[in-house]
């Protein structure tokens, strides 16, 4: 599938960056997510779509397996050279799609997915492999960029998204993904939502992003109406893009 083939050129030229990236390494919602997770230490826990490997990490003292699974073969290299380097050696790295997870049924308890769905074009597909290798009670800690309600804001938001990283699919709204979870099985337990400061410069420099598209884009933003740089946040100093707000969503479900 092209789309997924996108994602793989993508990421596998931007792999480094991501595991430097400071968004994806000290990100609050990172704390939140291992806040909200009930763990004993004897969990068997699947990060979905690893990307740095930063999730992975994070959980890897806390319970007593983690099978980190990435689409691209650069970013699991990256990842593991990443986990294994802070010392945590009960990570397994396996390449596999979000879609069509390669394990059976019941074989987790927790399923962790970071900053990764936007990029899933069969997101109910994803939802529904989650729900399948998650045992009863099982855990989901979702955490991903989501737009606002309102329609407008929501074509902005995912427009500028494409524009800088052609692999990107959609940012969902938060009803959304409470609907589409609700309709999969999912009970939500806990939600909520996270401010996100992204600094153009380094936004556009981690998807490599041409020069002359990054002038394009940076006047796309400048163009925006006064409703949409207000909500957005977005920051203009001598005719350059500084910085713009974002939000994410870092929710608990349970499979009952």
């Amino acid at each position: 599938m092209d789309l997924k083939k996108d994602v793989q050129q993508q990421f596998g030229k931007s792999a480094e960056s991501y595991v430097s990236s400071r968004i994806h390494k000290d990100g609050k919602d990172l704390q939140k997510l291992i806040e909200m997770a009930e763990v004993t230490g004897k969990e068997e826990l699947l990060d979905v779509a690893t990307g740095g490997g930063h999730t992975a990490n994070a959980f890897a003292p806390l319970v007593k397996r983690v099978t980190a699974v990435d689409l691209t073969q650069e970013m699991l290299t990256a990842a593991e050279k990443f986990v294994k380097g802070n010392g945590n050696q009960n990570v397994e790295f396996i390449k596999g799609d979000a879609e069509n997870l390669p394990f059976s049924n019941d074989s987790f308890d927790v399923v962790t997915c970071r900053i990764a769905p936007h990029h899933f074009p069969n997101i109910n597909e994803f939802i529904k492999e989650v729900f399948r290798v998650l045992k009863q009670g099982g855990q989901f800690l979702l955490d991903d960029n989501v737009v606002p309600e309102d329609d407008q804001y929501d074509q902005f938001y995912n427009k500028v998204e494409k524009w800088r990283d052609y692999s990107h699919f959609r940012a969902w709204k938060k009803s959304e993904w409470i609907r589409m979870l609700e309709f999969a099985g999912f009970e939500i337990d806990e939600w909520h939502r996270f401010e996100k400061t992204f600094y153009f410069d380094s936004w556009c420099n981690r998807m490599n992003l041409p020069m002359e598209e990054k002038k394009n884009l940076t006047h796309y933003f400048i163009s925006a109406s006064e409703r949409i740089k207000d909500k957005f946040r977005i920051t203009i100093e001598e005719s350059q893009v500084v910085s713009f707000l974002g939000e994410a969503i870092v929710l608990k479900a349970i499979k009952k």
